[in-house]
């Protein structure tokens, strides 16, 4: 009853995590973020707690050891980070993906990976759904106009990352279906990722794909040569049929998509490497100067979520990774592994990648020796998944948010082939009723920074008043927008004195922010 009630959650999380925002549009992307946050919070809160009650002996293989030291260092750096609520807030997201690695990877072994793949599956088909219709019309307060077609995302790439993930999974779960109507139902899934997927123009998940493809086909040749008949190859080339027959609907049905361009999806495929120039080009100027900082912060980095705090000070002269306020235009590079080098250091950067390698080696392992032909076609998903992953997120940030990180980290989970344990041991009531404690410590004050700062944004939405911003304030404290407003309130009320104290409170978070520093030079700070 226990593992159910946990699949049910994590089932339910990984649609909740696609579909959470909020109409708060003066937030931008925290308005998508902030509420997928309080998704994988509440969910690992309750998940990873009621795994942990009923665990009788604990079993560490190597990548669950990497994992651990990559989470550590993490913490570790957090402590000395310049701006701590948003060392917090990333720290959160990485310990939430990391728990839905092992919750899912425990329900897996528990009997239940079938229905898990398919619930994640799922969450990528509800997604590039969302997208879909705004596509072609839909008009919402809970859907952004930039960057379309994000959908519940805010964002088309973050949606095409999820799209590109979970579509190995995807074929795997049509693959498997018990029945004529549940393999027309996931072909219908497969032509509408394929098809948000065309239109989302997101160069890293058209490469990701590419490259997972090559991967699943190889790796599925090897896992299919001892066919023992449970698995019908038909059922894939009309899988993959079906996902052409989306791709080309999408380039063929007109939307409402504005596109300055007169051939942008094929201006989009012949630029897919392109780094001489537009986007690709301003990735390198990134790459470099964030290499630069990581170089003067090597050990433990600038601190999680602290990359947009620090990376002014190195940025050379027309960096495109600033915007007009002097700011960065996004709160992250255009990189997992670069963001994880630069906020974490390079030893912790190395402990994930080595995880993600060992998973991959166990993959590997599982498809030539794996008994059955399901196993070794889940060990082929899994490589082609983690291919996906690392190809993604070399270019975009994808583990760094919570819908990767939900996502994506419990497909890891669900597909990880067995592993040799290095360390194992008992776990007794008072290790498990210590070990359930830590984790309701954690995962409730993670559930109390996002719940606060979506307070804070209703707030700030809903008036202008001092009375009501200070409330504002009160729920987030580590608001660099909010305190930026109640400085700039009192400043034209003349007020100083009540000026000062958020103007500096705002520099501390943004040392490098112009605005702040012109809001506390008028008050003589």
């Amino acid at each position: 009853m226990t593992d159910r009630i946990a699949l049910r959650l994590l089932q339910a999380g990984a649609l909740g995590v696609v579909l959470a925002s909020v109409p708060y549009k003066a937030f931008d992307l925290d308005r998508f973020f902030v509420p997928k946050e309080l998704v994988l919070n509440v969910g690992m809160l309750l998940i990873a707690v009621l795994c942990v009650i009923q665990c009788r002996r604990l079993a560490l293989a190597r990548a669950d050891q990497l994992l651990a030291v990559w989470l550590s260092l993490g913490i570790i750096s957090a402590l000395f980070a310049q701006n701590p609520w948003l060392a917090e807030r990333s720290v959160a997201v990485s310990l939430g993906g990391a728990a839905c690695f092992w919750c899912a990877r425990w329900l897996s072994r528990a009997g239940h990976s079938r229905s898990l793949v398919a619930a994640l599956a799922c969450a990528g088909v509800v997604g590039a759904t969302t997208a879909l219709f705004q596509a072609y019309g839909l008009r919402t307060e809970l859907f952004s106009l930039n960057r379309a077609p994000g959908g519940t995302f805010g964002n088309r790439n973050f949606m095409a990352h999820l799209c590109v993930i979970t579509l190995p999974a995807l074929l795997y779960s049509g693959l498997r279906a018990p029945s004529k109507e549940a393999l027309a139902r996931w072909c219908g899934g497969a032509a509408i990722v394929t098809g948000a997927l065309i239109l989302s123009r997101t160069r890293a998940a058209w490469l990701a794909l590419l490259v997972g493809l090559v991967v699943l086909v190889v790796a599925g040749a090897i896992a299919m040569r001892r066919n023992d008949g449970t698995m019908k190859l038909s059922r894939l080339i009309v899988l993959l049929g079906a996902a052409a027959a989306g791709g080309v609907a999408a380039l063929v049905i007109p939307n409402t998509l504005d596109w300055k361009s007169d051939s942008p999806y094929l201006d989009t495929a012949s630029s897919i490497v392109n780094y001489k120039g537009g986007s690709g080009h301003g990735r390198l100027i990134q790459y470099g100067n964030s290499l630069k900082m990581s170089l003067r912060h090597p050990l433990l980095g600038v601190g999680p979520g602290n990359w947009a705090v620090v990376y002014p000070k190195f940025a050379s002269v027309e960096d495109p990774s600033l915007g007009q306020d002097g700011m960065t235009s996004n709160p992250w590079p255009s990189s997992d592994w670069v963001t994880f080098v630069s906020e974490r250091g390079v030893i912790a950067a190395g402990a994930l990648a080595l995880a993600l390698l060992v998973l991959v080696v166990d993959g590997v392992r599982g498809l030539t020796r794996a008994p059955s032909t399901e196993e070794r076609l889940s060990a082929s998903v899994l490589l082609a998944t983690a291919v996906i992953l690392v190809t993604v997120g070399a270019f975009d940030a994808v583990l760094l948010l919570p819908i990767g990180a939900f996502v994506g980290w419990s497909l890891l989970g669900a597909l990880a082939a067995p592993s040799r344990e290095r360390v194992a041991f008992g776990v007794g009531p008072v290790r498990r009723g210590l070990a359930a404690l830590a984790i309701m410590v954690v995962g409730l004050a993670a559930t109390a920074r996002s719940s606060g700062q979506l307070l804070a944004m209703s707030l700030y939405s809903a008036s202008s008043r001092t009375a009501v911003l200070e409330r504002a304030v009160a729920a987030d404290p580590g608001s660099y927008r909010i305190r930026l407003k109640m400085a700039q309130l009192y400043l034209g009320r003349g007020d100083c004195t009540h000026s000062r104290v958020h103007s500096l409170v705002a520099r501390r978070l943004f040392p490098s922010a112009p605005a702040a520093k012109r809001v506390a030079a008028a008050c003589g700070a």
